[in-house]
């Protein structure tokens, strides 16, 4: 009895030992070789951008409250099934459901002409016939002002070139609404791009209760300049806009989710992903089937390689991510009493081109920490590394609100806006390369964040 509890205390000192040597070595020496292997193991194929393919050739667009996005929710379910993740599911969340319909713009003077358009999500329709009405260009807000008295009755066009998404993006939110207020019957907006072929955007747009409701859609930049030159030497530019957007009732959808269960820590939580829905035009390919593919495909690359951390990593799709954001405040919902216990919360939602680090909120104690771990992805992945101050994302900030450390994938964005909410965003714009780096990327720090002894610090 003696000798066996001898050897018993024996083996704790030496587990404590090993534990106490683990947590004195660096991150950078602990975790190099494991992150060597997952940058190999990721860049041996193609499969992530082949699954990206797969799916949105498979299922089209996304968009919430449609058939195609509750079949691709019940594919990744099977897939991650078959790939041998644990506890996958399809988390229930009520999204909203708009509905395009049949819409066209025409210039009907002075010459007629065919405008492709897209109407943006949330708007109300025209009246049956269309609308018919003189063209007022305006360049901004404050020119809309000085312009007021003019825009009465007519469709006002919000002719403003792309300078940044945040910036020229206002007017695609609010241009109904302050067109609205001085009279016009209708408003349009130059596609919020800062490159194009004639190909128009759409994307979210808001009313406000205490204004008049007009019909709002988008317009190529190619054609906002031409009308905005036909005007400007004298000639009177009149367009038809038809819509028959509508709001139908929620409909049912879900988060989908799988992983891989920590070995000794199974409910802290590493979630990671991007949104499964898209907008119904194009395929979703670069927003954001890629994100959800890239999370995905890391778990797949860390059970390849036998590496089951010590905490649990969960790779996410939220749903209603463009018109409703209800996804991620779903998720923060269902999970809510378990907050405590994500450890971070990591999204790609700006194409997944070539990877250059992630964005991160979080203290400066866990700043060190994943700057540390930007250095090992730098070792495997030249460019991938740099961890910058402030990240996060649409889906995951309802659960950050909470107080869980977040990050944000970091891509070069060069043509991400070139396609954003276009019929152009399908795969092929995705190099299969620098797809499979964004998943090396996103496998790497959510491996060594769910594997360190030391548990990222909030």
């Amino acid at each position: 009895m003696k000798r066996h509890s001898i050897a018993v205390a024996a083996l704790v000192l030496s587990a404590a030992s090993a534990a106490s040597a683990a947590s004195a070595q660096s991150i950078t020496d602990q975790y190099k070789d494991a992150t060597a292997r997952i940058a190999k193991a990721a860049l041996s194929d193609s499969a992530a951008w082949n699954r990206i393919a797969d799916l949105t050739e498979r299922f089209g667009h996304r968009i919430s409250g449609s058939q195609s996005l509750e079949q691709a929710i019940d594919w990744i379910i099977v897939q991650m099934t078959n790939d041998g993740l644990d506890n996958v599911k399809g988390e229930p969340v009520m999204v909203p459901r708009w509905v395009r319909g049949a819409e066209s713009a025409e210039m009907v003077a002075p010459r007629v002409q065919s405008l492709p358009m897209l109407g943006l999500g949330g708007s109300i329709a025209t009246p049956a016939g269309g609308i018919t009405a003189e063209v007022l260009v305006v360049t901004s807000y404050d020119d809309l002002t000085a312009k007021a008295a003019q825009a009465k009755g007519k469709i006002v066009l919000f002719n403003v070139p792309f300078t940044s998404y945040g910036e020229t993006v206002r007017y695609r939110s609010g241009g109904a609404v302050a067109a609205a207020k001085v009279g016009a019957v209708a408003s349009i907006i130059r596609s919020v791009t800062p490159y194009s072929q004639r190909t128009p955007h759409t994307g979210g747009m808001a009313y406000d209760s205490t204004v008049t409701k007009i019909a709002h859609a988008a317009i190529t930049p190619e054609d906002a300049d031409m009308i905005a030159r036909l005007i400007a030497r004298g000639e009177t530019v009149r367009v038809k806009l038809t819509m028959s957007a509508q709001w139908l009732p929620d409909s049912p959808s879900r988060n989908v989710m799988g992983e891989i269960r920590g070995r000794e820590l199974p409910n802290e939580v590493i979630a990671m992903g991007g949104h499964i829905d898209s907008w119904d035009v194009g395929r979703g390919a670069m927003d954001d089937a890629g994100g959800v593919v890239v999370a995905w495909e890391a778990l797949r690359i860390l059970k390849r390689l036998n590496l089951q951390p010590r905490r649990t990593i969960r790779a996410v799709g939220w749903t209603n991510e463009e018109n409703g954001t209800r996804g991620g405040n779903g998720y923060r919902d269902a999970h809510r009493a378990d907050a405590a216990n994500h450890i971070l919360m990591i999204e790609s939602d700006g194409g997944v081109f070539k990877p250059q680090g992630f964005g991160f909120t979080g203290p400066d104690a866990a700043m060190a920490m994943v700057q540390e771990i930007g250095g090992l992805i730098e070792r495997s992945i030249p460019g991938a590394g740099a961890i910058t101050k402030g990240g996060g994302g649409a889906d995951i900030g309802p659960i950050m609100a909470l107080g869980v450390p977040g990050m944000g994938l970091n891509v070069d964005g060069t043509r991400y806006f070139w396609y954003h909410h276009t019929d152009a965003d399908t795969v092929d714009k995705l190099d299969p390369k620098e797809v499979a780096q964004c998943a090396a990327v996103m496998a790497i720090m959510a491996y060594v964040v769910a594997d360190m002894p030391t548990r990222l610090p909030r």
